[in-house]
């Protein structure tokens, strides 16, 4: 997007020009600015600064939701909201719970608690991106997913994600935990249409969820291994996610401490100057992998 942090303040600004004007210009103002915010490549994914993205980050997500108010239907804002409130969820509000939890019980639950709101708010916007109403999805996830098409990979994505990982941290809520065949049905419809979408990023998802998904396969952990080693296959091995999410799910399950630290170095051995492009993805990985590697006993004890 250039830079990003101009678009916004210049959305802000064309937004509030455009205040006193007819619906119509107002909509047309929005769809124009909503096409710049949502279209073409990510600044932010370049950045080398957590910490920066994560303080910027807020800012983006509210622009977005007071444009959507303007043009709920707008398919690239409700990507760009699903996939926002997700990554900021994940990195800047649920990583830094599990990192809290062993010093303060009370904070981390409350964060939980936050993360899981806002993964929540992602998939709604994620379904309302693919056309298909929150009852639909509940009653025949299957049938009403019937219709999305290659170019509904990423809202598939995204929406899957948010929602798998509000499920995640919703143990205790039978009401959330019900999406759980709607999030198959996602990941499973995205499946068919573009496996091997984002130089690997639904398989390296996959890695993990082949192993966690309700009613896993006898094969899940070769299947997981496979979806690995495409993934790696994709991105050239310049990407840290696939060791970690192999690291996460397989060594795990098997309780492999040796195959674990193995790929958490492997991720940790990924340069993120290689592919600026992925750099901010990469460095909050590694951090992860770090995180992980100074854990290993809580994970994979002796």
């Amino acid at each position: 997007m250039g830079n990003i942090l101009h678009r916004f303040t210049i959305g802000a600004l064309l937004a509030l020009a455009v205040l006193g004007a007819g619906c119509s210009v107002r909509q047309m103002a929005a769809s124009s600015i909503g096409d710049a915010l949502a279209g073409g490549g990510d600044a932010y994914a370049s950045d080398d600064d957590i910490d920066l993205v994560g303080a910027a980050t807020p800012f983006g997500l509210k622009t977005i939701e007071s444009l959507l108010g303007t043009v709920p239907e707008h398919r690239g804002l409700l990507l760009a909201a699903a996939r926002g409130f997700t990554q900021y969820s994940y990195v800047w509000v649920q990583s830094p719970a599990e990192e809290m939890e062993e010093h303060n019980v009370h904070a981390a639950y409350a964060q939980y608690a936050r993360a899981r709101k806002l993964y929540l708010r992602a998939r709604d916007y994620g379904v309302r991106g693919l056309g298909v109403t929150p009852v639909a999805m509940r009653a025949d996830p299957v049938a009403a997913l019937a219709r999305t098409t290659r170019d509904d990979v990423p809202l598939l994505y995204w929406t899957a994600l948010a929602w798998g990982a509000a499920i995640a941290l919703s143990k205790d809520d039978p009401a959330t935990i019900a999406g759980l065949p709607a999030v198959d049905a996602l990941v499973r419809r995205a499946a068919e249409l573009d496996i091997d979408w984002d130089y690997g990023a639904l398989r390296s998802f996959l890695v993990g969820y082949e192993v966690s998904r309700p009613n896993a396969a006898p094969d899940a952990i070769a299947r997981a291994r496979r979806h690995f080693e495409r993934a790696v296959e994709l991105s050239g091995g310049q990407q840290a996610a696939p060791y970690v999410s192999l690291a996460e799910s397989v060594a795990v399950a098997r309780r492999d401490r040796r195959e674990y630290e193995a790929l958490l170095r492997q991720a940790l051995a990924v340069d993120p100057e290689r592919r600026p492009e992925w750099r901010l993805a990469n460095l909050v990985m590694q951090r992860r992998a770090r995180w992980l590697l100074a854990h290993v006993e809580q994970q994979i004890p002796e």
